[in-house]
């Protein structure tokens, strides 16, 4: 990620439209924006996991993602699991490992860079 022409801004989060995005089980809300230039194009999401989501699909974008609420379970697609709670972040580059999300009882709320 290059962050290049991008001049200062401030996003309130409540006031953009959530869209949905169903999974295998329950959903993903997300509130979206893009900066930059459209041939480097940065999207950042404020994501609403519901309770018990689980995603429908393997990912391969590379993310940086800060759990807010909540707890993130992921699994990558070598079968390695790791628990994300509140004030914890992963990051992961483009095409690098295949990654899935899920929740619990109590869904999360997560920052997401990519």
């Amino acid at each position: 990620m290059h962050l290049t022409d991008i001049p200062f801004g401030v996003t309130d989060w409540a006031a953009l439209a959530p869209t949905r995005h169903p999974g295998e089980r329950g959903e993903a809300s997300w509130r979206t924006q893009y900066f930059g230039p459209d041939d480097n194009r940065v999207r950042v999401r404020l994501v609403d996991y519901s309770a018990g989501y689980l995603a429908d699909h393997w990912c391969s974008k590379g993310h940086v993602l800060f759990v807010l609420h909540g707890e993130l379970l992921t699994e990558l697609e070598d079968g390695r699991t790791f628990t994300l709670r509140a004030g914890m972040s992963y990051q992961v580059a483009d095409g690098a490992e295949a990654h899935r999300s899920s929740t619990g009882a109590a869904g999360a709320r997560l920052f997401i860079v990519d």
